[in-house]
């Protein structure tokens, strides 16, 4: 078994630590909810594994052909009195975004996804706790931004 991450986010450096492990998860529509009796607002993800072992001819799991990983990760907002989207339509269940980044603001964090979509997720004292779940499985499909 590999190692599980788990973290606990609950200011503004902690969630761009959060951001940077999450970068280009693939996040299924229908894998997001709002939970607002329990102010609450979950993700089911399959995060890239950045911080897996750097391959022979990289520092890291993208620069090479060996090591790149997925895993299944859960992802809970609490402290979420509301949300709000953009360029997202529920109805297509089917649908995914590639996560960019977590963003912390004043009173919010926003989700930053493909395709010019964000989500607001407000509330006074946002905590966000991310835990891996099962085991990562190898994958050739690298995120790309083109930054050559």
């Amino acid at each position: 078994m590999t190692e599980v991450v788990r973290l606990r986010a609950v200011d503004a450096e902690d969630i761009q630590v959060v951001s940077a492990l999450l970068q280009d998860a693939i996040i299924p529509i229908a894998d997001m909810a709002f939970l607002p009796d329990q102010q609450q607002f979950v993700i089911m993800a399959s995060r890239f594994q950045w911080e897996g072992p750097a391959p022979d001819d990289g520092p890291t799991p993208d620069e090479g052909a060996e090591g790149a990983a997925r895993v299944q990760c859960a992802v809970r907002f609490s402290g979420v009195t509301g949300v709000r989207r953009r360029g997202i339509d529920l109805r297509r269940r089917g649908a995914f975004f590639s996560l960019l980044a977590l963003e912390p603001v004043e009173g919010a964090v926003l989700l930053r996804l493909s395709g010019g979509a964000d989500i607001r997720l407000e509330g006074p004292a946002i905590e966000c706790r991310l835990s891996d779940r099962g085991e990562p499985w190898p994958t050739s499909n690298r995120p790309d931004h083109g930054l050559d």
